[in-house]
């Protein structure tokens, strides 16, 4: 069998779809993806996809895995990150329905403050996806409880708790080892926010759903899904609270997000300006829990847009525009220096990339250890020059990538 070891993956995946005949089209269709998503993989601006769907590729162009994937097979492994010890207990809640209610439902002022209380946990604390994991499984059986149990206007208020805690699910099972069970949770989301019939939740679940669309390399459906609800949002705009004026912001973001997925620079950064004017509609100090969305926050969404694009001189511009220190949720501010240390990694200067990924990991270490792109990133440079070694080595210590 040949090889192809001096390939990254995405040279790999071109040369052997090449040698199958078979356009980018054809192979997207074959495995459930587009082109663009083939091309971003095949240009290296993705992750490699997960085991099942390396499987399907290599069904696909007839070859075998190891073939397709190579020297990079434990390595794959290790940038997909590992299990948490609570998905399997987030799963199981996921997974039971309340059928009957035996016992009077939680009050739904309860439930609110439940939420709230969950929210800012995972903001505040560094271990964030374990608070989370610990709370999630009582959480969801009780506000599926109340859904179930509640009738009319009541009802459909503990509908849209129940779309705000799969969203909260959702923040849980990102970069985990369970795709199926993410797709569930936010298609859920929506069914329960569309019954609740409550714009906040509508917007809410469309955030969580365009992530998922978009996180599959489904760009064209990530932007429908947003536009969609963005469309349906106007209206209410002008005379929006606080917090829908914060959710429409938040997806006008997310469309400026895929842009940049897609390489559209253009429309990527219209949709960044328009999200950049709701922004500055919201008081200074506000902050909204999901999204994260606000004024403080423009500015990594600057970078990150700066990125996607491959524009790696002006995300570093950007970052040192604003201080990530004033970023206050801990996840938040570390996937923000993370994207900072994969813009300083672009333009090959190590010693910063490895420097703000340090930073990351002190902001929220379960942030970047469970980060495909921060722990590729920090596999890489273990093999960077012998200056930074060390302090890749222990950063690769901390997350759990060596021994």
């Amino acid at each position: 069998m040949e090889s192809l070891p001096e390939l990254t993956f995405g040279q790999r995946l071109k040369v052997y779809r090449e040698r199958s005949g078979k356009t980018r089209a054809v192979l997207g269709g074959l495995v459930g993806r587009s082109a663009e998503w083939v091309k971003a993989v095949e240009t290296d601006r993705i992750l490699p996809p997960r085991v099942h769907m390396l499987d399907r590729i290599a069904r696909a162009l007839k070859v075998d895995v190891s073939a397709l994937v190579g020297e990079l097979s434990d390595r794959s492994a290790a940038v997909n990150g590992p299990e948490h010890p609570a998905l399997a207990s987030v799963r199981d809640a996921v997974n039971r329905f309340s059928l009957s209610v035996d016992e009077p439902p939680e009050s739904l002022s309860s439930l609110r403050e439940r939420l709230d209380a969950a929210w800012r946990a995972r903001h505040q604390a560094s271990d964030h996806r374990t608070v989370l994991g610990g709370l999630l499984p009582g959480l969801l059986r009780d506000v599926e409880r109340a859904a179930l149990a509640y009738e009319g206007g009541e009802r459909r208020q503990a509908q849209a708790l129940l779309a705000e805690a799969l969203g909260l699910a959702q923040m849980f099972l990102a970069y985990q080892p369970a795709a199926e069970l993410l797709w569930r949770v936010a298609d859920r989301a929506m069914v329960a926010a569309q019954e609740s019939g409550v714009p906040e939740a509508v917007a809410g679940a469309g955030w969580f759903l365009c992530q998922v669309h978009r996180d599959a390399g489904d760009w064209d459906t990530a932007m429908a899904v947003t536009m969609d609800i963005v469309s349906a949002l106007e209206p209410h705009a002008a005379e929006a609270d606080t917090n829908l004026l914060a959710l429409w912001g938040a997806l006008h973001f997310e469309a400026a997000y895929t842009a940049a997925r897609a390489g559209e620079e253009g429309r990527a950064w219209r949709f960044w300006d328009r999200a950049d004017r709701v922004a500055d509609r919201l008081p200074p100090g506000f902050y909204q829990p999901q999204t994260s969305f606000s004024r403080v926050v423009m500015g990594a969404h600057a970078v990150k847009v700066s990125v996607e694009l491959q524009k790696s001189g002006e995300a570093v511009r950007q970052a040192r525009r604003h201080d990530a220190a004033a970023i206050p949720s801990r996840p938040r501010r570390a996937r923000h220096l993370i994207e900072v240390a994969r813009a300083h990694f672009g333009k090959n200067d190590k010693e910063a990339a490895v420097a703000f990924l340090g930073q990351a990991y002190r902001s929220a270490p379960e942030t970047i250890r469970f980060n495909g792109y921060a722990r590729q990133i920090t596999l890489d440079l273990l093999d960077g020059p012998r200056f930074i070694r060390d302090e890749a080595r222990h950063l690769a210590m901390k997350v759990g990538l060596v021994s």
